[in-house]
């Protein structure tokens, strides 16, 4: 076993949600998870709606959904969904 890149699709609800504060919250549950996190970074979608890409290091065992669960239960958060995930 190794570890993975994993990269998560994060959409807001909407355009009026704060990204700032959504990316400081993304990166408090993924450190308070124990998960390397190496960046987040936005990402444009249509009409002025933007996602942010989470990209982290973890171990390669038992998938991505306890992340996603967690990321999806901050406010403001609409879906995680994954998106790349490499073995290193």
């Amino acid at each position: 076993m190794g570890d993975v890149a994993v990269t998560l699709k994060v959409m807001p609800e909407g355009t009026e949600v704060d990204l700032e504060k959504l990316r400081t919250e993304i990166s408090s549950v993924v450190k308070k998870l124990g998960i390397n996190l190496k960046g987040i970074e936005e990402k444009p979608i249509a009409f002025g709606l933007k996602c942010l890409e989470v990209l982290m290091i973890m171990p390669d065992q038992g998938g991505t959904d306890k992340i996603e669960d967690a990321i999806s239960k901050i406010s403001g958060v609409a879906s995680v969904e994954p998106g790349e995930i490499t073995l290193l």
